[in-house]
This record gives structure tokens, C-alpha cells and sequence, in this order.
């Protein structure tokens, strides 16, 4: 697939983040849990502290990010911390935090309870690279922040054939997170293998990315389609064993989630995302976790309406 280099972001402001240590105790009780250290760059300090007196409701705050902590390079269980998180998301999340002075706290759930939980107001804010989709606003505002480029992942030599989502997957199987956009791609190939007389593809349903990959691992799928940092993620770790047929385009950007009815918050949050793009932080973020840097987006606003 053929990728464009988009530009770097604009302003070279450079000035070092606070190390962030975060006692655990009760909130690992309620599900509570901090973030790893950041070792990015912050926004500019000046851009910033204008942002926290247009928007001062959150300055001092502590707010509570639902994750699926369950996809390296974006969100995963620290290995050398199990209380903590790491990943490019939990570092974009601080950033934005530390712009407009408020600290996050994360709350583990299944990607199906991401935005449940937002709208329960068991959380303030969803960044856990979550495809925003005119479906999904409905239940929240997204502020859009990364392109999406899928991968599909499959055995070693891909014994199916398999080369997108596309007539190659009739009669296979599907692993797939309860609750993603691919699901309902996949499903529609269902009446076109029909109509051509082939077997219809199937899909196995679970509520994360380790789970799909053992699917593969174990035989019990031929393929998982999702971001292509995930993916490339699961054939760095299994190179033996699953390899990446190819990358392909879906039409949706990543973004992060907000309550409809705070469009302060939304709009407060898209400004810092702004100026954190602008000292080059979003960049360097992806950089230091292995992520494609053509990922990078400016930022807009999607709702229903």
C-alpha cells in the first residue's frame, strides 16, 4: 500500500515533562491505576498556561481515562510495573494533561466497555486508540488525532490466501475484538461469498488483541485484522509463527473520547492536543514507540450531528 510521508508539526518549543509518581493504594483497589514515567517534551509553557486560564475547570483535577490495556505501542500493562501503564496513548494522555494542568488515573475495562463506561461517568475521558465512527458518536464527541491503517495478520506463509478484507476471506475465520469497526466489514462479505457459491468467512468475537492473536497461534483463526502497529507488533513477537499479509486503508481516524454534553472539556482538549502537536511531542511520541509516523493527524472534532 502505498503511504505518504506527511509533514512534522509545526514548532520546535522543547521543555521537559515532570517524572510522574503516582501512589497506588486505593486506586488499584477501585481499578485505579497510574501511568509509566513520561520521557517526552512538553507543549510550550506559555501556549499552555493561556489554555488553563481560558479553561480552568480542570486545572488541579485528577480524571479517570478508560483503556483497554491490551495493545503494545499504544496501551499494555508496564512488564517491569504491573502498576502501571504504558504505551503512546498513555504518554499523548499526560501530555495533554500536564498542558491543561490536570493529572489521570486509568480504569482497565474490555474495549466493548470503553464507552460505557465514559457515558456512565465512571470515566472522564476515553484515549485508548479507539476508531472514531459517526456509530460510536453517538455515545460520545471524538477528537480525531490519528490516521488508521489496518494490517492483516496471518499463520506463517499465510496458508488461506488471504489478502484483505476482501473475497480471499470466504471460508475462513475471523478473530476479532467484540466491538471493532472490522466486524461489520467482515460481515458483509457474508452474502457476496454466497452469492459466488463459496463458504461464508466466520468471526470469533473476544474482548482483546492477546486473545485474537493466540487464535492464530492456536489454529483456531486464519486471520486478525487491526491496526497495523498491532499487528507488526504480533510478528515482532511471534516471527516463527504470523506474519503480516499486507497493510490496508479503513476509512476512519483514531480519536479520543469525550461526554457529549462537555463540550468545554472537548474543546479545551482539542486546543492542548493542538499546542502539543505544535512543540513536536505527538511526533517524538510515536517515534519512541515504534509506531508509523504517517499515523500523524491534526486534530478535528467528530460528533453525530
Amino acid at each position: 500500500m502505498e503511504r505518504r510521508v506527511l509533514p512534522q508539526a509545526r514548532g520546535t518549543a522543547r521543555a521537559s515533562l515532570s517524572w510522574r509518581k503516582v501512589a497506588l493504594g486505593a486506586a488499584i483497589a477501585f481499578g485505579l491505576v497510574a501511568a509509566a514515567p513520561l520521557s517526552a517534551k512538553a507543549a510550550a509553557p506559555a501556549a499552555c498556561a493561556a489554555l488553563q486560564d481560558k479553561y480552568p475547570d480542570w486545572k488541579g483535577k485528577t480524571l479517570v481515562n478508560a483503556i483497554n490495556p491490551h495493545t503494545p505501542g499504544y496501551e499494555t500493562i508496564d512488564p517491569k510495573d504491573p502498576g502501571k501503564y504504558i504505551g503512546f496513548d498513555i504518554d499523548l494522555g499526560e501530555a495533554i494533561g500536564e498542558c491543561l494542568g490536570f493529572k489521570l488515573t486509568y480504569k482497565p475495562v474490555t474495549f466493548a466497555a470503553l464507552l460505557t463506561t465514559l457515558a456512565a461517568g465512571q470515566a472522564d475521558i476515553v484515549i485508548s486508540d479507539i476508531y472514531a465512527t459517526k456509530e460510536r458518536a453517538k455515545a460520545a464527541d471524538f477528537i480525531t488525532y490519528s490516521k488508521v491503517f489496518d494490517g492483516v495478520l496471518v499463520a506463517k506463509g499465510n496458508p488461506k490466501g488471504i489478502n484483505g478484507i476482501n473475497m480471499s476471506m470466504c471460508g475462513t475465520a475471523a478473530a476479532e475484538n467484540t466491538g471493532y469497526v472490522e466486524v461489520p466489514l467482515i460481515q458483509a462479505l457474508i452474502p457476496e461469498c454466497k452469492k459466488a457459491g463459496k463458504a461464508e468467512p466466520t468471526i470469533q468475537l473476544y474482548d482483546n488483541n492477546a486473545n485474537c492473536i493466540q487464535a492464530i497461534l492456536a489454529g483456531r483463526a486464519d486471520t486478525y485484522i487491526n491496526d497495523v502497529n498491532t499487528v507488526d507488533s504480533a510478528v515482532k513477537a511471534y516471527p516463527d509463527k504470523l506474519e503480516k499479509a499486507l497493510a490496508v486503508t479503513i476509512p476512519y481516524s483514531v480519536g479520543i473520547a469525550v461526554p457529549k454534553d462537555k463540550p468545554k472539556f472537548r474543546d479545551a482538549v482539542m486546543a492542548a492536543l493542538i499546542e502539543v502537536q505544535k512543540a513536536g511531542t505527538h511526533m517524538e511520541l510515536l517515534k519512541k514507540h515504534g509506531l508509523d509516523v504517517n499515523n500523524f493527524k491534526e486534530p478535528d472534532i467528530l460528533t453525530a450531528d
